[in-house]
């Protein structure tokens, strides 16, 4: 069998469940796939998803440090950040940029110092 490498799934820290479930489902959007705790006192571990785009969440400090960056590919960039500005969330008014390479890029900057990069490329953006 040929050797395949199929997805990468990044592992984020959270320290707040209720900030996280805001930031990620109630304002980008994200829904959870599952959540998971040896026991009901220790630790949250969960999967977030939007579209194709999956995410794990983890309150074990053993997993990751805070302040990650992940770039998510995206296609309607301008829309999805119309829809996220209209929720008018309070802690975050990430703006739309154009990097030296092009294509177009939206920073969200998560309640625990990780950066999510929406990232559309120059083939797929248009002008507005």
């Amino acid at each position: 069998m040929a050797i395949q490498f199929l997805t990468t799934t990044p592992v984020l820290r959270m320290f707040d469940i209720r900030k996280a479930r805001e930031f990620y489902l109630d304002f980008l959007g994200f829904k959870v796939d599952f959540e998971h705790r040896f026991e009901p006192a220790l630790p949250l571990y969960m999967q977030v998803s939007l579209g194709s785009a999956i995410l794990h969440l983890s309150e074990h400090h053993g997993d990751c440090s805070p302040g990650a960056k992940v770039l998510i590919e995206t296609m309607g960039l301008r829309d999805y950040h119309a829809d996220i500005t209209a929720k008018g969330y309070g802690y975050m008014r990430p703006g739309l940029e154009v990097p030296p390479w092009g294509g177009l890029t939206m920073t969200v900057i998560d309640p625990f110092s990780n950066r999510l990069v929406f990232s559309e490329r120059e083939s797929e953006t248009t002008v507005a």
